[in-house]
C-alpha cells in the first residue's frame, strides 16, 4: 500500500462500526505516527472499498505455546494476543520475512513495541546491537553463511522484539533457518517453557552455530591463496583483498556478540534468568570468543599474506629488472663491435673513395708510389683503429 492512499484507507474503514475495524486501524495509524508523514486532508475522499488491495502478509509463523507446548497457530497477530488472555504462562512467537511497514506498525500497537527500534527494523542495515527498552529487548544480529559455489560469504541481518510473553522475530534475508530453531524448541517443551530468553538463546545458539562452516571455508580460502601466493598467480593480490574484505565483514558480524552477551550476561540476577539458561549463553559466548579469535587471526594471516606477496612481485619485478639490465648491457656490448669494426673499415673506405675519383688533374694519379702508399695509408689507418677498440675492450 502507498502511504498517499493511505489516508483514503483509513477515511473508508471509518466509516465501518466494529471493534476490529478499530483494532486494524490502529495498527496503519501506528505506522503513520512512525514514518513521520503529515496527513494531507484534501485527499479524504471516498473510494471504493475494492480499489484498495489488501496488504500481503508475510507472516511465515505464528504460535501460541503454553508451558512450552503449542497451543494455538491463529491466523492473524490480533488473535495471537487475545490468546495470551486464555492462560497465564503462555508465549506468542511470531516470525515475519521482510514484513511491510505496516505489519510492523501494527505490532508496535498491539505489543508497545518501542517506536525507534521498530524504525530500525524498518530501516535495516543495522549494526548488531542490544537495547532494552523496559520490560521489552530488542536485538539485533548479522547471520553469515559461506557459498561454496561463488567462494563467497552471504551476511543477513535479524531483528528480534523480546517481551515477558512475546517474541517477535524479523528476518531480512534467507539466513539463518528460524524454522530449525522453532523446531528444535518446540521438541523441548521444558526448555521453550522458560519463556522468551530461551528463544534469544536458542536464535543465538543458531546464529553462532552459523559461523563455524564461514569460518571452515575462509579457512580453506587462506589455504589455496598461499598456494597462490607462492606460485606467481598475477591474480592472486586481487583475491587477497576480497578475502579480507570478507573477513573485515565477519568480523563487524561476529565481533559485537561479545558485547550482547556480555550485557545478557550482567543482568541475569536482576532480571532472574533461569539457571540453565544461563549456562547455555555462557556456552554460546564461548563459541563467540572462539570464532573471534580465529577472525582476528585470518586478518592477521591475510595481512602477512599480502606483504609476503608484496615482496614476491618486488623480487620478480627486480629479476625483470636485472635480466632486462643484463639483455641491455648486452645489446650495448654488440653496438660497441659493430660500431668498432664499421670504423675500422670506414677508414680504408674513405681513403679507396678518394683515390677511385677520377680527375685528370689529381697529382697522385700518375704518381709511382701513389697506389702502394694508398695501401699502407689504408692498412695503418686499420691497424690502429683496431689497436685502439681493442684496448678499450670494444672488440
Amino acid at each position: 500500500m502507498l502511504r498517499e492512499d493511505l489516508p483514503v484507507f483509513l477515511a473508508v474503514r471509518n466509516s465501518r462500526e466494529s471493534v476490529m475495524t478499530e483494532r486494524r486501524l490502529a495498527p496503519l495509524n501506528a505506522l503513520t505516527t512512525l514514518t513521520r508523514r503529515p496527513a494531507r486532508v484534501e485527499r479524504l475522499v471516498p473510494a471504493p472499498t475494492s480499489s484498495v488491495p489488501a496488504p500481503r502478509s508475510r507472516v511465515v509463523d505464528n504460535a501460541v505455546y503454553s508451558d512450552g507446548r503449542r497451543v494455538a497457530t491463529p491466523a492473524s497477530a490480533e488473535e495471537s494476543r487475545e490468546e495470551l488472555a486464555h492462560g497465564e504462562g503462555r508465549l506468542v512467537w511470531l516470525g515475519l520475512y521482510r514484513p511491510e511497514p505496516q505489519e510492523l506498525g501494527g505490532l508496535a500497537e498491539l505489543f508497545d513495541l518501542p517506536e525507534l527500534a521498530v524504525e530500525d527494523a524498518i530501516q535495516a542495515h543495522q549494526r548488531p546491537k542490544f537495547e532494552r527498552y523496559g520490560d521489552t529487548l530488542f536485538v539485533v544480529l548479522k547471520a553469515a553463511r559461506y557459498l561454496d559455489a561463488t567462494e563467497e560469504v552471504e551476511f543477513g541481518e535479524l531483528h528480534l522484539f523480546l517481551g515477558a510473553d512475546f517474541a517477535i522475530t524479523v528476518r531480512h534475508s534467507e539466513s539463518p533457518d528460524l524454522s530449525r530453531v522453532r523446531r528444535r524448541l518446540e521438541s523441548e517443551p521444558a526448555l521453550l517453557a522458560k519463556g522468551s530468553e530461551a528463544v534469544l538463546y536458542a536464535i543465538l545458539d543458531a546464529v553462532v552455530d552459523g559461523y563455524s562452516p564461514v569460518v571452515a571455508g575462509l579457512a580453506n580460502d587462506i589455504d589455496e591463496i598461499e598456494t597462490q601466493v607462492f606460485g606467481g598467480d598475477p591474480g592472486v593480490s586481487r583475491r587477497i583483498y576480497e578475502l579480507s574484505q570478507e573477513v573485515l565483514e565477519f568480523q563487524r558480524a561476529a565481533a559485537p556478540l561479545t558485547g550482547i552477551l556480555a550485557a545478557i550476561t550482567a543482568g541475569f540476577d536482576k532480571y532472574g534468568v533461569d539457571e540453565e539458561l544461563r549456562s547455555y549463553l555462557r556456552d554460546v559466548a564461548d563459541h563467540v570468543t572462539q570464532v573471534n579469535e580465529r577472525v582476528e587471526a585470518f586478518r592477521l594471516q591475510l595481512r602477512d599474506i599480502l606483504t609476503v606477496n608484496a615482496t614476491l612481485v618486488a623480487q620478480r619485478q627486480n629479476e625483470e629488472i636485472r635480466e632486462l639490465t643484463e639483455a641491455s648491457i648486452a645489446q650495448g656490448e654488440e653496438v660497441k663491435k659493430i660500431s668498432a669494426w664499421a670504423a675500422i673499415l670506414f677508414a680504408p673506405t674513405l681513403v679507396g673513395t678518394v683515390y677511385g675519383m677520377n680527375f685528370d688533374d689529381m697529382p697522385e694519379l700518375h704518381w709511382a708510389w701513389g697506389y702502394p702508399l694508398a695501401l699502407l695509408l689504408m692498412v695503418g689507418v686499420s691497424l690502429t683503429l683496431y689497436l685502439v677498440f681493442k684496448r678499450r675492450d670494444w672488440i
